[in-house]
């Protein structure tokens, strides 16, 4: 009797797990014991930080509105409870953006705030 090998969906297995760990250093790119293991954990990561990713972004914009806020004198709690309490609607990222690319703009959004707090 002829021996069954599942020659072309073993091959097709192999491959798309090695294109994944295309990159991967040492013999994790090109022996399978090695592929596999390397394969599901840097899938585990990827979904970790994508997750992670948006709280550091939200982060990063809270600090350069923070450091923004400041330069203009006010604290960044008081200048987002500010704009809370005047109902501006602009987003933590559209803020920081605004004090990095418009300061003349992002000092009025300040002055605003500080109105709405007086």
């Amino acid at each position: 009797m002829v021996r069954v090998t599942n020659a072309v969906a073993s091959h097709r297995r192999k491959k798309r797990l090695y294109k994944r760990a295309k990159g991967f250093v040492g013999d994790r790119k090109n022996h399978l014991r090695l592929t596999s293991g390397a394969v599901l954990k840097a899938l585990a990561y990827n979904y970790r930080h994508r997750k992670l990713k948006k709280r550091e972004f939200r982060s990063l914009w809270i600090m350069r509105i923070s450091a923004a806020a400041k330069i203009n004198g006010i604290s960044y709690s008081k200048f987002i409870y500010g704009l809370k309490k005047a109902k501006c609607e602009l987003d933590r990222k559209v803020l920081s953006d605004m004090a990095i690319e418009d300061p003349h703009g992002f000092s009025a959004v300040v002055g605003f705030a500080k109105a709405a707090l007086a």
